[in-house]
């Protein structure tokens, strides 16, 4: 495949050229000067005619950007991921791809033992088997270490205190496929397992958390990583206490960011924003299983929700319970509420996840030698087209 003259997202800037595709991987960066981005060789003008077989995709007008990542949800289009079969996944990533979403984690919520394992399998059988939409990179464990008091959607008899042996069982069985997990830094064996975790591979995310800001610090320099949707299901920052969301603000942690419009009001994403840099906050959907779907009565794990105007809620409590937000919806929230141009908004969606859960050597950026996922923007940053591992899924031009 070829992609020719598209303004295309390089090294945070724009430079207009053509992409070469190949296997699924791009292959080269030629600039309108003919001249590789990346080695400085000679090379083929960009717009010469494809050979045979070769796909041109004319993206004159378009601008060509990282396909995004999204690190934490769970599910869409009817299907909640702790009841999703290997099937149900491809079904979710085919959703999340028409939505520009290349690439993402699974959010288990809290559950049984045995359900967590379930869930797991299905994971490993649509890493074998599934081959259409986003490509699901693995598992985000959202608990069960957890606040009872920040539980959230989260069911309080299943909540337990820090055990890195279920962990390491729980790795063990998805073959090194959970990469991310959420703790509570206050509960009790949680900081002392946060290097185990890191040894066996996962990133750790502190959230659901009523800690204070010496607990969270502790968390921190231990090694987690993040903080799961900041300002949401943990102590809020005090003048006197600035607690764990005033550690998430003043470290280096990348800080999670759920960009509705009503987990966080858009000063809030301001001052993250302006607070953290560019570079430290992921956009995340936090979505449910009705994401894409109208107002009813859906499921989060074991929970049952009410979805009125978009908004989800626990039906037993009047307790927010994720999201239907998708990717290319936040794409135009973050613009509007930072007021931001789109090359500094695009690394909270693309580069900052890879970066977060150790992919970023094949995903999160345009450059040789990476996975050709793509997604192109027209004028008004509406999705005219999405490329997944090379493979064109959706087109508008």
């Amino acid at each position: 495949m070829r992609i020719i003259n598209g303004d295309i997202y390089a090294d945070h800037r724009f430079v207009r050229g053509t992409l070469e595709i190949s296997q699924g991987k791009i292959t080269r960066l030629l600039p309108d000067d003919g001249v590789s981005a990346a080695a400085g060789e000679d090379a083929k003008p960009a717009q010469e005619a494809g050979q045979s077989g070769e796909e041109i995709i004319d993206a004159r007008g378009l601008k060509v950007v990282p396909g995004f990542l999204d690190i934490h949800t769970h599910g869409a289009v009817g299907i909640d991921v702790n009841a999703a079969t290997a099937d149900d996944f491809e079904k979710i990533g085919m959703f999340f791809a028409e939505n520009g979403t290349t690439a993402w984690l699974a959010s288990v919520l809290t559950d049984t033992v045995e359900q967590t394992e379930w869930c797991i399998r299905q994971y490993l059988a649509c890493r074998d088997s599934c081959r259409e939409g986003a490509e699901l990179l693995g598992i985000h464990l959202e608990g069960p270490f957890l606040s009872s008091a920040y539980k959230g959607a989260m069911p309080e008899e299943l909540l337990q205190k820090g055990n890195a042996d279920l962990a390491a069982h729980y790795q063990k069985l998805a073959e090194g496929g959970i990469r991310y997990m959420t703790v509570s830094p206050e509960v009790e064996g949680v900081i002392d397992m946060i290097p185990d975790l890191k040894e066996l591979g996962i990133t750790v995310a502190i959230g659901h958390s009523g800690a204070d800001y010496d607990t969270a610090m502790r968390a921190i320099v231990q090694g987690a990583a993040a903080s799961t949707h900041t300002g949401n299901a943990m102590r809020l920052l005090h003048q006197h206490e600035p607690a764990i969301w005033g550690a998430a603000l003043e470290s280096d942690i990348y800080c999670e960011m759920i960009c509705d419009g009503r987990h966080l009001h858009p000063g809030t994403v301001r001052l993250y924003v302006k607070t953290k840099g560019t570079d430290r906050v992921v956009a995340v959907s936090d979505s449910i299983m009705a994401a894409g779907l109208p107002d009813g009565n859906y499921r989060l794990g074991v929970n049952d929700i009410v979805v009125k105007d978009g908004d989800a809620r626990l039906a037993a409590a009047d307790v927010r319970a994720g999201s239907t937000l998708t990717s290319d919806v936040a794409l135009k929230n973050l613009l509007a509420f930072t007021g931001r141009p789109l090359e500094e908004v695009l690394p909270m969606m693309t580069e900052n996840p890879a970066r977060l859960i150790g992919v970023y050597d094949r995903k999160g950026s345009i450059a040789d030698g990476k996975d050709a996922d793509l997604v192109l923007l027209d004028e008004k940053n509406e999705i005219a087209g999405v490329i997944v591992r090379g493979k064109l899924v959706k087109k508008t031009l």
